[in-house]
């Protein structure tokens, strides 16, 4: 384990490395004198958009700027509905309404899938539904062949949350290059960490160049540009935001970018003995049995208790033993904010909810800690 954070836990639920060509990397930008979004972004960009495939890849502050700045890129905004699994982080449905439509939930496939029940979905579009917010659960990708077939019958926009994704597939394409707009996260939990920052990915560049300008102030030069002496002024042609990322994540995130495939299998490997030993034991599951693990990105590693056990207690009696876990996700629609009377009845997504457990997963944990997570687990369980 790496940081003193981390220390309290023998094992805990992610953990990041911090080496000598990593220290380096941010030594030199640091020296370089110039911080904010300049040479650096630009060449993580290029990178990032050269690994997935993609034309264009957009660099901003977090993974919850890049859905926002999707979403109005798309052009949702009040009047609008936009639909989501509810089984997601918070930030989807908050991005949703900050450009003033409405989320609307949709229910997953149950225990095997927790991604999105596309005959759901079909159920939750609507006249007013502008687009379709798609999150590949976990790093496994969603049905998108289903998704997409609907977005085209029903006119409406497919945005990819692939913030559990980078480097998975679907039916061969890489996940972000799916939708007409993808987001990315590199928040610390994730797969590609620089603690802060995330990717927008299109390959329509009208969107690209919306979204640009959106991304800083909707000017239409850079600072980086003007410092190079490459313009003397600039005008403002929409009223943007400051979501830029700077030059140190950017070149941590080229860093980590060059480990993700190993450390994406690496993660298959754990999450394939976590697998091995729990599936069906004690009542456990582990959902995406079945799946292709080689197309998967493996974000997370998460079981099913059986219906008997008290997860709080479950958790509680592996922290005693320094285990850190999480619950991925907290139904969305079920937090006060988001409990709409006459809401959608998600009954898949309310009876895994209870359920959820995720377990220790990152791609430098060792057997030794991966045996203690399954000893623990059946140890706790009723």
């Amino acid at each position: 384990m790496s940081g003193t954070e981390t220390s309290r836990w023998v094992v805990p639920l992610s953990d990041v490395r911090v080496d000598a060509e990593l220290r380096q990397a941010v030594a030199e930008t640091l020296g370089s004198g110039w911080w904010s979004m300049g040479p650096r972004v630009a060449d993580f960009e290029r990178a990032f958009a050269e690994f997935i495939g993609i034309p264009h890849a957009l660099a901003v502050a977090n993974g919850t700027a890049a859905l926002h700045l999707a979403l109005l890129g798309v052009g949702c905004g009040p009047g609008d509905e936009v639909v989501l699994p509810s089984l997601n982080f918070v930030a989807a449905a908050n991005a949703i309404a900050h450009t003033g439509a409405t989320p609307v939930f949709c229910d997953i496939l149950g225990d095997s899938d927790l991604n999105l029940d596309p005959e759901d979905l079909a159920s939750a579009v609507g006249p007013q539904t502008k687009a379709v917010v798609v999150l590949h659960y976990a790093g496994f990708a969603c049905d998108m062949g289903a998704v997409r077939a609907l977005a085209a019958e029903r006119s409406i926009e497919v945005v990819e949350d692939a913030a559990h994704a980078p480097g998975a597939t679907y039916e061969g394409e890489a996940c972000g290059t799916l939708g007409r707009i993808s987001c990315f996260s590199f928040f610390s939990n994730k797969n590609l960490p620089v603690g802060e920052g995330g990717m927008i990915a299109t390959a329509d560049e009208e969107l690209a160049e919306r979204v640009r300008l959106l991304r800083s102030h909707g000017m239409t030069t850079l600072t980086w540009d003007r410092h190079r002496g490459h313009a003397g002024s600039y005008d403002v042609v929409a009223q943007g935001f400051n979501y830029r990322l700077d030059e140190i994540r950017a070149v941590m995130g080229m860093v980590q970018l060059k480990r993700l495939g190993d450390e994406n299998r690496a993660r298959e490997r754990i999450a394939a003995g976590y697998r091995e030993a729990l599936d069906g034991v004690d009542g456990l599951t582990m959902p995406f049995d079945g799946h292709d693990p080689a197309a998967s990105s493996h974000h997370l590693a998460v079981v099913l208790l059986p219906a008997a056990a008290d997860r709080d207690a479950v958790r509680a009696a592996l922290s005693e033993r320094r285990i850190q876990t999480s619950v991925h996700y907290p139904p969305i629609h079920l937090f006060t904010q988001y409990r709409e009377a006459g809401r959608r009845p998600l009954p898949r997504t309310e009876d895994v909810a209870g359920r959820l457990l995720t377990l220790p997963l990152y791609a430098h944990m060792d057997q030794s800690q991966v045996n203690l997570v399954i000893e623990a687990l059946r140890e706790a369980l009723p």
